[in-house]
């Protein structure tokens, strides 16, 4: 599972264990919502401690797992005891509910209402949104009550990922196989993020230093990191965007609602962003893009002996944000960055003012406070209509969400350069 640990960051989840064999996906699943970043308590069945142990669920999850009963340690002497939390605890605690696997008893459950066990009344009594993962024999899957009443569940709101077709528990092939613990990442993070103030935008993202070629070997590149670029993708998907990141940095390989383009040249990254540049509504260039490049790369690595004092004729490089700002739909709102070392404000709206874009950030790169190659940062927000804003030292996530805040003023009609264009 990729490192992207930002993307469930603080998010709390619990996973209800129900009692099928698929339940041995579950501490894969455990450990990748860990690896992300969330916080995961466990509810289980008294069925599916059987199957799986509860021990291990409580080592992968860093938290006691939630029995109806306490069962005995086996390896311990001990006894594994609830971690306290009742079902109306766990319903309120919740983020969001995975039910691994959706067995075709805990789904008619479900769909009567029922609470006869810690998963289904934990469910009966939550508001938060709950995603199953199916996991049966072919014939109870396609029985017309169990359709029934997952068609019952998903009026409620309740999600379904799965299940895919495969070899069952029986040795049978068919529809009932439980979808992988990757997919399952997947659809909760869609489901913690598919609504918010941004559902249904594209968003646009630049993010690190380009790098323009020398030789095969090296490049011309810059200290930026990349940081504050997939900041502002994850703040974003978390406010329900669609969001397109277009990255010179390696930060990240996957997180829900961020498509990733991994590029290296300035001209990589404006061909990348006018792919998608007619579908978003807001661009966000916060890529340290190269001002200059190599007019003529070498094919092959120069060597020192060969060439003791190389000469490299430098050539000025595509303007991507002007491009950007050329290219642009009407109803689409660019944000630059400017990475200034001294006049930082001054500088930065010289820069508003040149590129015509509908807001500026203005970070200083010099001295203690610099915003290149950390993970904190200030800056001063000029908007087009005139209103400064000034962001003080603080974590780049906390200062993302303070420039998606003010971006997100600029799609509404009535503020921002709505009709400016």
């Amino acid at each position: 599972m990729a490192d992207s640990s930002a993307s469930f960051a603080g998010r709390q989840i619990v996973v209800h264990v129900c009692g099928g064999i698929a339940a041995v996906k579950v501490p894969a699943l455990v450990t990748a919502l860990r690896q992300e970043g969330a916080e995961v308590r466990v509810a289980m069945t008294e069925a599916a401690a059987t199957l799986v142990s509860p021990l291990s669920l409580q080592a992968l999850s860093g938290h006691p797992v939630a029995l109806a009963t306490p069962r005995p340690d086996s390896e311990g002497g001990g006894s594994i005891a609830s971690h306290g939390m009742a079902h109306l605890d766990l319903a309120g605690w919740a983020e969001c509910h995975l039910v691994v696997p959706a067995t075709a008893s805990t789904i008619a459950r479900l769909a009567v209402g029922l609470a006869d066990d810690l998963v289904s009344a934990t469910l009966l009594a939550t508001s938060a949104p709950v995603l199953l993962a199916p996991a049966m024999e072919t014939a109870m899957w396609t029985h017309p009550a169990t359709q029934a009443n997952l068609q019952i569940l998903r009026s409620r709101g309740l999600t379904v990922v799965g299940p895919g077709s495969g070899r069952l528990a029986s040795g049978r092939w068919g529809p009932g196989r439980m979808a992988e613990p990757e997919q399952i990442l997947q659809a909760a993070g869609e489901l913690l993020w598919g609504g918010g103030p941004l559902a249904g935008v594209e968003v646009l993202v630049t993010s690190g230093g380009t790098r323009e070629p020398i030789d095969p070997v090296r490049f011309l590149g810059n200290r930026s990191s990349g940081r504050m670029g997939l900041a502002l993708s994850l703040e974003a998907a978390h406010r329900g965007a669609l969001v397109h990141l277009v990255t010179a940095a390696d930060l990240i390989a996957e997180a829900p609602g961020v498509k990733i383009v991994r590029v290296d040249t300035a001209a990589e990254m404006l061909a990348a962003s006018l792919e998608v540049l007619p579908r978003v509504r807001l661009v966000m260039m916060a890529a340290a893009v190269a001002d200059y490049r190599v007019a003529e790369p070498a094919k092959a690595k120069l060597h020192r002996r060969d060439q003791p004092n190389p000469e490299l004729r430098l050539v000025a490089n595509v303007d991507v944000l002007a491009e950007i700002m050329a290219r642009r739909p009407p109803s689409c709102r660019v944000v630059g960055f400017a990475a200034e070392t001294e006049s930082v404000r001054e500088r930065g709206l010289a820069k508003l003012l040149e590129k015509g874009c509908d807001m500026l950030v203005a970070n200083p790169v010099a001295g203690t406070h610099s915003a290149m190659g950390g993970d904190r940062a200030e800056a001063t927000v000029l908007i087009r209509d005139g209103r400064e804003v000034e962001l003080p030292w603080a974590p780049k996530q906390e200062i993302a969400g303070r420039i998606l805040d003010l971006a997100q003023g600029l799609l509404e009609p009535d503020q921002g350069a709505a009709g400016q264009d």
